[in-house]
């Protein structure tokens, strides 16, 4: 889940002309969300004001439905040229060009995948490894960590869209979108709803993979049509006003309680008190949910307390599922790693865990970690019969995304003086920038399966053993993926240092 508050200075400069006659416009976010007239309410708006409000919205509704001409196609369904989504400024990488044939033709593609979305995937992967990085250096080797890389790159690819000058450039190098080729960089955000749209539209019953975007704007401000448009058209990120100057605590808790409800309630108060001011002008919202069902279920008759050796060499009882089962595994003693992957029924998403060698830390194998080294894994797992210990463990991580940001590059975007964003308020002022950035994910594991809104060895009665049988158990901290199968997107990704903790 991301938050980013907008701030902004006293400046101004000429407007920008916005997609014209596009059907989702003001009406939508009354259709989407009718509870703002008890907001307004409560924030001292007359009852026949905010009926008169509405009678003139629903005429103005009427209106647009008889003039409008322009009417978008699902954009899953959409080709390049059927939907106008070229934000204010675009960024190339000079060096790309020269490069990208040649790559192009050497590299082997999944079945089935459009290259661009290929190329995207990649980029937020490596930008995942980054970061992970980043957050893992400022907690302890017993804290768990958490989060969706995807929620991330998709909230600051939406922010991309009104960024101009090194603000854009910061942004293209610190999430690896300057690795893409020219038409994948010009066209990020139709191949970013691609991207969406083969996650997140796939059929299938037992699991549950889900994604919502809302933009939070005051409503004294005038926003730029153009992003309003391409956020809507690309990201379902309809424009709900709030009264943020008269009432910035409401405005938390309106957007507060919006996540919560998109997340299944896992995810509450991601914004924390006195994050919202009179100053904020626009609050943008990325939420990401996943529920899934193991292929091989685990037996909870088989789940025992058994020891978690933490890396403090304190040992911690966990509850620990087991099965004996057949899994895609690999063993790789150059990096002194166990690499398993366990599907989710439908067999697109799967979770995969890396398994550090008893005589391995995890914070080694974490120092030393690769969007590259973890790809060569993934592509050299082998279908096996294995013995699996996995403890049942639930996770929640929440922090501040701008040091670590800064920390990569993105240095103009959080500063007032240097932030160039004048595609987003209408009248193109460059008086925007980012205050703050919040993440929170949720990831719990059972025997049925996992939720996320981002393992001594014991014989059990009755079961024979297999001397030659290889052994999983994860008694000890690993780190933990859930991905996207054939291209590999990684949704969340983080380690488990303490399964007892809450």
């Amino acid at each position: 889940m991301f938050v980013s508050r907008w701030m902004y200075k006293e400046s101004a400069l000429a407007s920008q002309p916005s997609v014209p006659c596009y059907r989702y416009g003001y009406s939508s976010w009354l259709q989407d969300d009718p509870s703002e007239f008890l907001h307004e309410a409560s924030e001292g708006t007359s009852g026949g004001s905010a009926r008169m409000r509405l009678l003139l919205v629903l005429l103005a509704t009427v209106w647009s439905e008889v003039m409008c001409q322009t009417e978008y196609p699902d954009i899953c369904m959409a080709k390049l040229k059927d939907i106008p989504v070229n934000p204010m400024c675009v960024y190339r990488n000079p060096e790309k060009k020269l490069q990208e044939a040649e790559a192009e033709k050497q590299e082997k593609l999944p079945d089935a995948t459009n290259p661009r979305i290929w190329e995207l995937s990649k980029a937020i992967s490596k930008f995942a490894v980054s970061f992970y990085k980043l957050r893992v250096d400022s907690k302890s080797n017993d804290e768990n960590v958490f989060l969706s890389p995807l929620s991330i790159s998709q909230a600051f690819t939406m922010t991309k869209l009104g960024a101009c000058d090194n603000t854009l450039k910061e942004l293209m190098e610190v999430f690896h979108f300057d690795s893409l080729s020219e038409k994948a960089s010009d066209n990020i955000h139709f191949f970013f709803a691609k991207l969406n749209c083969r996650l997140y539209r796939k059929v299938n019953k037992t699991s549950e993979l889900s994604s919502a975007n809302r933009l939070f704007g005051d409503k004294s401000l005038s926003f730029n049509q153009t992003y309003q448009d391409i956020s809507e058209i690309v990201y379902g990120a309809k424009l709900w006003p709030l009264n943020f100057k008269e009432n910035p605590e409401l405005s938390r808790s309106i957007i507060n309680d919006w996540v919560a409800n998109k997340t299944e309630k896992r995810i509450t108060n991601v914004i924390p008190e006195g994050a919202i001011t009179e100053f904020t002008t626009l609050v943008l919202v990325n939420t990401i949910y996943f529920k899934g069902l193991w292929k091989s279920t685990f037996n909870p008759e088989n789940t025992k307390l058994d020891n978690f050796y933490k890396h403090d060499g304190q040992i911690c009882q966990t509850p620990t599922m087991y099965q004996e089962s057949q899994f895609r595994y690999g063993t790789f003693p150059d990096h002194k790693v166990q690499v398993l992957e366990m599907p989710y029924k439908g067999d697109d998403i799967t979770m995969v865990l890396v398994l550090p060698y008893q005589d391995m830390q995890l914070s080694d194998v974490e120092r030393d970690l690769t969007n590259d080294k973890l790809s060569g894994w993934l592509g050299a797992l082998n279908d096996i019969t294995l013995s699996l210990y996995m403890p049942r463990f639930r996770i929640e991580d929440s922090f501040s995304l701008k040091e670590k940001l800064q920390q990569m590059g993105l240095v103009d975007l959080f500063n007032p003086e240097a932030a160039r964003l004048p595609g987003i308020v209408s009248g193109g002022r460059t008086d925007l920038y980012v205050s703050d950035a919040f993440h929170k994910a949720f990831l719990e594991v059972n025997e049925e399966g996992s939720e996320a809104a981002a393992a001594t060895s014991i014989i059990f009665a009755g079961r024979s053993l297999n001397l030659n049988r290889v052994i999983f158990k994860a008694n000890r901290p690993f780190l933990v993926f859930i991905r996207e199968v054939a291209i590999n997107a990684i949704i969340f990704m983080g380690r488990v240092s303490n399964p007892s903790s809450e």
